[in-house]
């Protein structure tokens, strides 16, 4: 694993460079249609990246006068997707955090959270932490929207998958500090506070990515 001086230094050099992994496309569209963003009033992402999930949900997906909040660990990126979001005014919020697994918004705010190909740089006790916060500031009927590489699922995606971890174990910062995850199972440890509406995975250039989401299940009183 990446410590998070390690993911914020080379996610500040990578930069705009995020934007050029195509095989991200296909599956978060496919999360744009599973998550029922035209329903949703107000997203959070965490990991926002250089901010183009949020201006395609912005200019597209979400209705009209939602608002969006992005955080991420690297100073490079929040810059980026500030400007990228600059002409949605106060409908768009993006703040830089330490790398803290908190999400600084009271119980039962948002209507959305959003994480794609975050999950897989955190640690399991961080990937715990995370999933707690975000069922504590979910509506009832709001929604985790998760996508994650995974493992492979055609012979060029095992193949691919099989690559990536060598490397992974040998120089983490080589591949981003990303290594393939199995969500269900995540979500399934924490089993009491997710129902799963809707999982499946997808072969894109030879990267197989997990698409995700799932309901909160509330405490009754």
């Amino acid at each position: 694993m990446l410590e998070r001086s390690q993911a914020r230094r080379f996610y500040d050099r990578f930069g705009a460079k995020q934007d050029w992994q195509i095989y991200e496309h296909r599956p978060i569209q496919r999360l744009i249609q599973a998550g029922r963003f035209e329903q949703a009033n107000n997203v959070f992402e965490f990991g926002c990246g250089t901010g183009s999930l949020g201006l395609e949900l912005l200019s597209h997906h979400l209705p009209k006068g939602a608002c969006y909040r992005g955080v991420d660990i690297s100073a490079t990126m929040v810059s980026l997707a500030q400007r990228k979001l600059s002409s949605f005014g106060d409908r768009a919020d993006v703040q830089q955090i330490e790398g803290e697994m908190r999400i600084d918004s009271a119980d039962n705010t948002w209507d959305r959270v959003v994480c794609c190909y975050v999950l897989d740089l955190l640690s399991e006790t961080d990937i715990r932490q995370l999933l707690l916060e975000a069922c504590r500031v979910l509506k009832t009927e709001g929604l985790l929207c998760l996508v994650s590489f995974t493992h492979g699922i055609t012979p060029v995606s095992r193949g691919v998958e099989k690559i990536w971890s060598a490397v992974f174990r040998r120089r983490p910062s080589l591949v981003g500090g990303c290594r393939p995850l199995a969500l269900r199972a995540l979500l399934e440890t924490e089993g009491a506070n997710w129902k799963i509406t809707s999982d499946e995975v997808l072969s894109s250039f030879g990267v197989a990515s997990e698409v995700l989401v799932a309901q909160p299940v509330k405490p009754t009183s």
